[in-house]
């Protein structure tokens, strides 16, 4: 019988869209139970303090969610594509702020990213909405507001732009010498759903809740964003636990407190591998920050990670050609730097 249900081709595919699915609660579930089999109070501890955290951000949580859905609805994405018209510089600056602020998902960008190069926009834009888009969004300013806290918000807020900003006006320099004409990988044209938007954008419906569609997708969107940002900040808090639990305070301070220059610059280089999730990172940095890390390292890490991330990553490296991918790494870790060392004289004043 296991034998035979375990061949059996749609049970596999059950188990492996499970699997995708629900990962990120299986590893909240396997911490605590490893917790529960060899530090049950540890593992009491941790689910106590996930619980509280999640309390305690709540109303920025529904705050959040209520924007994304509200987005969804009305069809305010489709602005996005009024930014990517006009004169090469403007596009940029227009890209960055796009980028910044708009409340794209991560199923939508990629796509849309493709399908600008395709199109023809050229690459400075393109980089410029690119590299700010992973940093920054309406929910994630929420969210950093709350957990962090305002100053902190507007600083990564502005480090988006400005890397963004930063690094199309780079790439508007470097194609004017003749780089980076064609830009994209063979075989990589124009589709999908973030696509879509640029080639025919629709109307946007302030006044959703008179449409069922809309309002359909209003529940939709708000159920899938609260289920995405439970899974995520979960883990998270379970994860910010064990760090206050088991990494001493002195570590931290040792390694990324202080006011000098080696802080943020480890900070940059440690958020590319150690970054899991732009929402999931905010409470682990605000305990680095309890424990002693400096403002600024904190904004880098965020900044590196957001835009190192392996989904980020990995999108730019299976869309753009490797010239590409290495001037997209090389910008975001250089402006993580100098955002973060802005940041730590910002406080220091």
């Amino acid at each position: 019988m296991t034998d035979t249900s375990l061949s059996n081709p749609g049970l596999r595919s059950t188990l492996r869209h499970l699997w995708q699915d629900q990962r990120v609660w299986f590893a909240s579930a396997l911490i605590l139970a490893v917790l529960a089999l060899f530090d049950p109070s540890q593992a009491a501890d941790s689910a106590q303090f996930a619980g509280r955290a999640l309390l305690s951000t709540a109303p920025f949580l529904v705050l959040s969610i209520a924007i994304a859905a509200w987005a969804g609805a009305t069809g305010a994405d489709n602005l996005i594509a009024k930014a990517f018209t006009g004169a090469p510089l403007l596009m940029v600056v227009l890209g960055a702020l796009a980028g910044g602020i708009s409340p794209f998902c991560s199923c939508g960008v990629i796509p849309l990213i493709a399908a600008l190069l395709a199109m023809g926009v050229p690459l400075s834009a393109v980089m410029a909405f690119w590299l700010a888009s992973p940093i920054m969004d309406p929910s994630m300013f929420v969210l950093t507001a709350g957990v962090l806290d305002l100053e902190f918000a507007v600083a990564k807020t502005l480090a988006a732009i400005g890397l963004g900003a930063s690094g199309g006006f780079i790439v508007h320099l470097l194609m004017r010498g003749g780089a980076f004409a064609d830009p994209l990988r063979e075989g990589i044209g124009n589709g999908g759903c973030g696509g879509a938007k640029i080639r025919a954008p629709g109307p946007v419906v302030w006044r959703f809740w008179h449409d069922a569609g809309r309002r359909a997708k209003f529940g939709k969107t708000a159920l899938s964003t609260t289920l995405f940002l439970a899974k995520w900040l979960t883990l998270a808090f379970i994860l910010e636990s064990l760090m206050l639990a088991w990494i001493p305070t002195e570590t931290v301070t040792a390694t990324l407190g202080g006011e000098g220059l080696l802080p943020i610059v480890t900070a940059t280089l440690v958020g590319v591998p150690a970054y899991l999730n732009g929402y999931a990172a905010l409470p682990l940095v605000g305990g680095l920050i309890e424990q002693g890390m400096a403002p600024g390292a904190g904004l880098a890490f965020l900044v590196a990670g957001g835009v190192t991330s392996i989904p980020a990553a990995m999108a730019v490296w299976a869309l753009a050609k490797p010239q590409v991918f290495a001037l997209y790494i090389g910008l975001s870790l250089a402006g993580a730097f100098a955002s973060g060392l802005l940041f730590q004289l910002w406080t220091m004043t």
